[in-house]
């Protein structure tokens, strides 16, 4: 189980505050399926809440020194039925052997300036087709001699 000194686990309860929980730990406790779930959400996150449903204080705490233990994690906070749990992101096995090196493809990623000027020629070119249309009927003239024919 990892450590944290107190100026690390405050901003780690600062960055958990927004977040939602990502696994629910209910009346059968830590299933292997559970810890499964709390692996692949902690090597996404690193940070993540999970709440427990069910059971005392003291369990709770229990629960969470278990679970710390099973995936090698950190404890930063338990508030209420809500226990905050972090650990640093791991290196995955495929990358620890040797490296296939892939071609690498130019980014398609655009910025917000060229998404804008593409949305601009869109909508001129829209614009210039629509006004190149011949339209099935010409408006009739208004003014004072339209309704009598002149």
């Amino acid at each position: 189980m990892t450590e944290l000194t107190p100026a690390e686990r405050s901003d780690l309860r600062a960055r958990a505050h927004h977040l939602n929980p990502v696994v629910t730990v209910a009346g059968n406790g830590l299933t292997p399926a559970v810890l499964t779930e709390i692996e692949r959400a902690l090597q996404a996150h690193e940070l993540i809440k999970v709440k427990v449903q069910g059971a005392e204080r003291e369990q709770r705490e229990a629960l969470m020194q278990e679970l710390c233990a099973a995936v090698d994690a950190a404890p930063v906070q338990h508030i209420g039925s809500i226990l905050v749990v972090w650990r640093a992101r791991r290196e995955d096995e495929k990358t620890a052997g040797p490296a296939e090196k892939k071609p690498t493809r130019a980014s398609t990623a655009k910025s917000a300036a060229a998404f804008a000027a593409a949305a601009r020629r869109a909508a001129l070119a829209k614009a210039s087709a629509e006004s190149r249309r011949s339209p099935a009927r010409a408006p009739a003239p208004r003014g004072r001699g339209a309704a009598r024919g002149r």
